[in-house]
């Protein structure tokens, strides 16, 4: 069962405190999704640890309920 991109949403948010999430539907078929989150915990660290945060952020719904996650982080300005 393909997941709701609220659902996704939540999840990131959740396990990424004070994060901005944009999920969007890349196919329309609720399968393949772009995240583009923004997080001040990212500061410090690189980008490969950043999507690192955001696939533990999914509890291991990656390649069961979410089958394509397409990751873009970034740190706020300021």
């Amino acid at each position: 069962m393909a997941m709701e991109p609220g659902e996704i949403e939540r999840l990131i948010r959740e396990g990424i405190p004070e994060s901005q999430v944009t999920i969007s539907d890349l196919r329309g078929d609720g399968d393949h999704y772009a995240a583009y989150v923004v997080s001040p915990a990212f500061r410090g660290r690189t980008r490969i640890q950043q999507h690192r945060m955001v696939y533990d952020a999914l509890k291991g719904k990656m390649d069961g309920e979410l089958h394509a996650l397409a990751i873009q982080t970034a740190v706020p300005e300021g």
